[in-house]
C-alpha cells in the first residue's frame, strides 16, 4: 500500500497579508512569485486600486548564503570523486574508500560550521548573529546524523567495535564537556571545585576511564581518608574490559571477561565498600549499568543517545547492530519520561537505529533546510549497493531523484549553477533532460557567461541549445550594433537566414561608411563564409578590396566580374559593385579584356533596363551621373582593348 505523503507544512511569505489582499502566484524552476493584487477582499474595498508588493519565495534558501560556499564547492570535489572512483575495488578496500569519503564529506561539514561560528562571533549585527546561530545548530545535526550513518550503514560495525564507535560519536558531538574540564583543571585545587564529581561523572559517562582516573587521584591525595576507597576504585576502572577493535578476542571471551568484573564491582557494593563516600558510591553503580543510578546524571548527558550509548557500556557492551532499535527506543522513552516528545532530530536518528535508511532520508528531507544533505549523503549510500531496490513510482530513483533536486537548487544561483552541471551528468535517466530545461534558463549577461555555457552544451553534444545561445547572443549584439559580434555568433550558430541579415547589415554598413568594421573576422571567415550566399559575397566582396589594396588589379577585375556574373551579388548591390570597376577601367594598363568589358556593359544595362520608368524619374541627378560616367569609362576601355588587341595581332 503505497504511504500518503503529510499535508505540507504552511508557508508564510513575510510581508503579505492574505486576509486583506488576493495574492496571485507565478512558478519558475526553482521559486515562486507572489503578487498582491489591486484589490482587497470582500468587504475591505474590493474594485479600488491601491499599491502592490511583489514577493520572490525560494525553495532553496540556503542557496544564497555565502557562508555556505564552501560546503557546496568543496563536496562536490568529493562527489565527482566517488563517481570516478574505481568500482572494481572490492572487499575491505571497496569498503575502507566509501568510509574515507564518507569522513571526507563530515571533515566539509565541520569546516563549514567552524566557519559560520566565527561569523556569528565577528558580526554586529543581532539579525545576522541569529542566522549564523541557527546554521550551526542546523550544520551540527547533520554532522551528527552523518557520522551514526557512516557506523551503522557505511562502515557496518560489528559487535565490539561498533560499541567503540558510538563511544566516539557520543564524545566528539558533547561539546560542553571540555569548557568544564578547563575550568576545573585550572582552578588551585580542582577536587574542591563544585564542578569536580560532576566532571568525573562525565569523563565516567563517556568511557573516558583514565581521564576519570586521573582526576580521582587528586581527590586522593587531597583527601587521605579516601586513598583505599580510591584505590579499589581506580583498580575496577583500569581492570573493566573492553571490546578492542583489533578482533584479538572473540566475544565470547570478551563477555565472559565482562562477566567477572561485573560480579567483583557487585560484591565491593554489597560490602558496602564506599558507602562513606556518595560520589564514588555512584560511580560504581553507573560501572554496573544501574539504570536509576545513570539516570540521576541526566543533566550531564543533556541527551538520550548520550544516555543509550552509556547503558550499553556498563550493561551490554557486545551489543549486535539489530538489537540497537530495542535499547534505543526503551532509552529514548526512559530518558524522555513522557515529559516532552521527540524531536525532529530525535526521529531521525531513532530511524537510523532502526536501520530504516529510507525512513532517515525522508525525515532529513522534511526537516533540513536544503537537498545537499540527503542528495550526497543518499549517493554515498547507493555506491554502498544499500538502496539498490528502492526504485519510485515515476521511475527514477531515489538517489537520482534527489540529486535532480539539489542540482535544480544549484541552478538558480548566479554561479553555483557550474556545480549542478557534473550532478546532471551524474545522474543516467533524467539528469540530461534537467540540463536541456534548466541551461535554457541560464541568464546570458556576459560573453564570458555565454561561451562557458555553450562549451558545456557543446561537450555533451546539446545542439539544439548550441543554436539557441548562438542565436540569442547574436541578436544581443545585432541591437548593439555590434555587427561582428553578431556575425561571429551567427556563423557559430550555423544560421543562414540570420548570417544573410547581418551580412546585409555589413554591407549597408560599408555603403554609408565607405569601409568595413571587423576587418580580421571578415578576412578570416574561411569555409564559414559559405554558409549562405549573402556570407560568401561578402566575404569574396572584401577579398576584391584586399586585391585592389595590393596592387593585384587583374586578379581583382576578374573577382568583381564574377560576383557579377555568377549572381552572387544581390542585384541591389550592382551599382556599387560597377562603381567599384571605374578605378580599373580608369588604370594606365588596359585591366578588362573586350569579353570582360562587353560583361560589364551587360550588367549596366541590365541594372537600368530593371527600373521602371518611375523609378528612373526618382533617381537623382548623383546615379544618373554614375551611369553616365561607367557608360563613358566602359566605351573608353573597349575602345583601347580593340586597339591593344588589334596591335598584338598585327605585329
Amino acid at each position: 500500500m503505497e504511504e500518503l505523503d503529510a499535508e505540507p507544512p504552511l508557508m508564510v511569505v513575510p510581508g503579505a497579508d492574505p486576509s486583506a489582499r488576493q495574492l496571485c502566484f507565478a512558478w519558475g524552476p526553482a521559486e515562486v512569485l507572489v503578487c498582491e493584487t489591486l484589490f482587497g477582499r470582500r468587504g475591505t474595498g474590493e474594485g479600488e486600486p491601491s499599491s502592490s508588493r511583489l514577493f520572490v519565495v525560494r525553495k532553496d534558501q540556503d542557496i544564497y548564503i555565502q557562508t555556505l560556499r564552501k560546503l557546496f564547492n568543496e563536496s562536490h570535489g568529493i562527489f565527482i570523486g566517488l563517481q570516478r572512483s574505481e568500482e572494481e575495488l572490492a572487499g575491505k578496500s571497496r569498503k575502507a574508500q566509501l568510509v574515507q569519503v564518507s569522513k571526507n564529506y563530515r571533515s566539509v561539514i565541520r569546516a563549514c560550521m567552524e566557519d559560520m561560528h566565527q561569523a556569528a562571533i565577528s558580526t554586529r549585527d543581532p539579525a545576522l548573529h541569529s542566522q549564523y546561530s541557527t546554521q550551526v545548530s542546523i550544520l551540527s545535526a547533520m554532522e551528527l546524523i552523518w557520522n551514526l550513518c557512516e557506523i551503522l550503514f557505511v562502515e557496518a560495525a560489528a559487535a565490539g567495535p561498533l560499541l567503540l564507535r558510538l563511544l566516539d560519536w557520543v564524545r566528539l558531538h558533547v561539546c560542553d564537556v571540555d569548557n568544564m574540564v578547563r575550568e576545573v583543571l585550572s582552578s588551585e585545587n580542582p577536587s574542591k571545585h563544585e564542578l569536580f564529581w560532576n566532571v568525573v561523572d562525565v569523563f565516567v559517562l563517556q568511557g573516558r576511564m583514565d581521564e576519570a582516573r586521573h582526576l580521582l587521584s587528586k581527590e586522593a591525595s587531597a583527601n587521605p581518608a579516601s586513598v583505599n576507597m580510591y584505590k579499589i576504585l581506580d583498580d575496577l576502572m583500569k581492570k573493566m574490559p573492553v571490546p578492542s577493535l583489533g578482533n584479538t578476542q572473540t566475544l565470547t571471551e570478551m563477555e565472559l571477561k565482562w562477566q567477572h568484573w561485573h560480579e567483583e564491582c557487585q560484591r565491593y557494593l554489597q560490602d558496602g565498600t564506599f558507602a562513606s563516600n556518595s560520589h564514588m558510591e555512584s560511580i560504581c553503580k553507573i560501572l554496573l549499568g544501574d539504570e536509576d543510578a545513570i539516570l540521576e546524571k541526566k543533566e550531564l548527558m543533556t541527551t538520550w543517545y548520550h544516555f543509550l550509548v552509556t547503558r550499553l557500556l556498563y550493561s551490554h557492551p557486545t551489543v549486535k547492530p539489530m538489537e540497537l532499535r530495542f535499547y534505543a527506543q526503551s532509552s529514548m522513552d526512559l530518558f524522555l519520561g513522557g515529559e516532552s516528545s521527540p524531536e525532529p532530530l530525535d526521529t531521525i536518528l531513532m530511524a537510523a537505529f532502526e536501520f530504516e535508511m529510507h525512513q532517515v532520508i525522508k525525515e532529513c528531507s522534511i526537516a533540513l533546510s536544503n537537498w545537499w544533505f540527503v542528495a550526497h549523503l543518499t549517493d554515498l549510500l547507493d555506491h554502498c549497493k544499500l538502496l539498490q531496490s528502492h526504485n519510485l513510482y515515476f521511475g527514477s530513483n531515489m538517489r537520482e531523484f534527489l540529486l535532480l533536486e539539489y542540482a535544480s537548487g544549484l541552478f538558480s544561483h548566479h554561479s553555483l549553477w557550474q556545480l549542478g552541471v557534473d550532478y546532471f551528468d551524474h545522474c543516467p535517466e533524467y539528469g540530461r533532460v534537467y540540463l536541456e530545461l534548466h541551461i535554457e534558463r541560464i541568464p546570458l549577461n556576459t560573453e564570458q557567461k555565454a561561451l562557458k555555457v555553450l562549451r558545456i552544451c557543446e561537450q555533451r553534444q546539446m545542439h539544439e541549445q548550441v543554436r539557441s545561445i548562438c542565436k540569442i547572443m547574436a541578436m544581443k549584439a545585432l541591437r548593439n550594433n555590434r555587427l561582428g559580434s553578431a556575425l561571429s555568433w551567427s556563423i557559430r550558430a550555423k544560421d543562414a537566414a540570420f548570417a544573410t541579415l547581418i551580412s546585409d547589415r555589413f554591407l549597408k554598413d560599408y555603403c554609408e561608411r565607405g569601409c568595413f568594421s571587423d576587418l580580421d573576422l571578415i578576412d578570416n571567415l574561411g569555409p564559414s563564409m559559405l554558409l549562405s550566399d549573402r556570407l560568401t559575397f561578402l566575404g569574396k566582396y572584401r577579398e576584391f578590396h584586399r586585391l585592389y589594396g595590393e596592387k593585384r588589379f587583374s586578379e581583382a577585375a576578374k573577382l568583381l566580374l564574377m560576383l557579377m556574373t555568377a549572381h552572387i551579388a544581390p542585384c541591389s548591390f550592382w551599382m556599387t559593385l560597377l562603381t567599384d570597376a571605374l578605378p580599373l577601367l580608369e588604370q594606365k594598363e588596359v585591366i578588362f579584356s573586350a569579353e570582360q568589358t562587353y560583361e560589364l556593359m551587360r550588367c549596366l544595362e541590365d541594372l537600368t533596363a530593371g527600373k521602371s520608368d518611375k523609378q528612373k524619374f526618382q533617381d537623382d541627378d548623383v546615379e544618373t551621373m554614375k551611369v553616365e560616367m561607367l557608360r563613358l569609362a566602359l566605351a573608353r576601355n573597349l575602345a583601347r582593348v580593340i586597339v591593344k588587341e588589334g596591335t598584338l595581332e598585327g605585329s
